[in-house]
């Protein structure tokens, strides 16, 4: 089996030809459409993505040299696959001017089914190495762009500005904001542009882990601190000297360890669970919440001081409905993301779409709305997506007119699972039938496979 697989559009008008190589290729474990014409060929182009493009130059209707050249004029590099040219000895020059087009090398024709596998895996190498490099420039540009946070809204622009600020400094910040804002990105941005960013960013969901866990998991424990305390472990604290600690969900902590995180501020220092022997630490804390702290401190059920410890700088995040300038924006950059994840091609979205996101209230604010954004990538049957392409989950506010709403129990992932199990029960569970039916390229199919571990 080859080293690397990948997706693989084979032309050749010769079907003797087609059926022989397109054989060899999926033995190897490649995915392969085969198309008899260039025709054939430019039209499949325009409805998936592929890695390699593996075409004969003389075919009827259109040749692959104009099939190449085409492709160069209507595709965006970043969405161009890799060319190899099969060529009669007669057409070599014409070989040599695809490889001037951008093809990476051409087969004499006849040659060996080896041969053609020696170049295939050269070309897949070639894509991928490229496709690591995009992958790298745009990490590389998300970083410039505030670690993708999007917004061109004045709020928006007033918090990325005051997390800059922050950043330089060692101060601890408070971040507030609903559900979905963003608070994560904020706080992993503001490590990420101090002095502290070579070392580590370590997150904890306060929410999520269990009460009785908490402090052992924020502070360590010793062997034998309790029941089942085999071995000695280091907290979370331990484990960000000399970086961050991003506490999200802060509103949740008990009384008890609000005051051994208040030490940590106020001291730099703690003790693991039964330990004899305070451990200093150098450490940045960037806390989050969705709750009103200052109406938990009025109620009794959030200290006070830690508040004020907590509070020096605060970031407050407004909803996506207080911004809805963003919200196009925020269309477009999702789009591209799933667009890029899935291998859908998703040339526009229509107006009536546009306007109707930007006056529905997004609950679930920006995580509400990239959910929104995923499903209809996912689910789209064409380049275009249109009402009838976009559903609101969950949604606790009326959605605007023209967008069809789920009833609440729903939500995205059994619509995908929904959505997968169907298709491959209509194709009788061949991949390759199940993803053309959902306009889906089969790499995408595998995602999602992996994803909900539908076998």
């Amino acid at each position: 089996m080859s080293a690397i697989r990948g997706s693989i559009l084979l032309a050749d008008d010769e079907e003797k030809i087609l059926k022989r190589l397109g054989r060899a290729l999926r033995d190897e474990g490649h995915e392969v459409v085969e198309a008899t014409s260039g025709r054939e060929a430019q039209k499949q182009l325009g409805e998936k993505s592929f890695d390699l493009l593996v075409v004969d130059n003389l075919m009827p209707g259109m040749t692959g040299l104009e099939l190449i050249r085409e492709m160069g004029q209507t595709m965006p590099p970043a969405e161009r696959p890799q060319v190899l040219m099969m060529t009669a000895h007669a057409t070599v020059e014409s070989a040599i001017e695809a490889m001037k087009l951008g093809a990476l090398d051409y087969l004499q024709k006849p040659f060996e089914v080896e041969e053609l596998l020696a170049l295939v895996g050269r070309a897949l190498e070639h894509q991928r190495l490229r496709s690591e490099r995009q992958y790298l420039i745009s990490e590389r540009n998300a970083e410039f762009n505030h670690y993708g946070i999007v917004g061109r809204s004045r709020a928006m622009q007033e918090v990325i500005q005051r997390a800059e600020l922050v950043a330089q400094t060692k101060s601890t910040v408070l971040i507030t904001g609903e559900t979905g804002t963003g608070k994560e990105m904020i706080a992993r941005a503001i490590h990420h542009r101090s002095a502290q960013r070579d070392m580590p960013l370590i997150k904890v969901n306060c929410a999520a882990i269990p009460e009785t866990l908490l402090e052992s998991e924020l502070f360590g424990h010793v062997r034998g601190a309790f029941t089942g305390a085999t071995m000695t472990k280091r907290g979370k604290f331990a484990l960000a000297d000399g970086g961050s600690i991003f506490l999200d969900e802060i509103g949740t902590l008990t009384t008890a360890i609000q005051a051994k995180l208040l030490r940590v501020l106020q001291e730099r220092e703690f003790e693991p669970l039964g330990a004899e022997r305070t451990q200093k630490v150098d450490v940045r804390v960037i806390a989050a919440t969705n709750r009103d702290l200052k109406q938990m401190v009025a109620d009794g059920t959030f200290q006070e001081d830690l508040y004020y410890r907590l509070n020096v700088i605060p970031i407050e995040i407004p909803p996506l409905r207080e911004r809805r300038d963003d919200i196009t924006v925020l269309i477009e950059h999702f789009v591209e993301k799933h667009r890029q994840r899935t291998g859908k091609r998703i040339d526009r979205v229509e107006d009536d779409v546009v306007l109707a996101l930007q006056r529905y209230d997004w609950p679930g604010n920006v995580r509400e709305l990239e959910n929104t954004i995923e499903r209809a990538v996912v689910l789209a049957t064409g380049p275009v997506l249109s009402p009838a392409s976009i559903s609101l989950l969950g949604a606790s506010s009326t959605p605007p007119p023209g967008l069809p709403s789920l009833r609440l129990h729903q939500n995205l992932e059994w619509v995908e699972r929904e959505t997968i199990r169907r298709a491959l029960e209509q194709s009788g569970g061949v991949k390759k039938d199940a993803a053309e039916q959902m306009g889906i390229s089969q790499r995408a199919l595998s995602y999602y496979l992996a994803k909900y571990r539908i076998d």
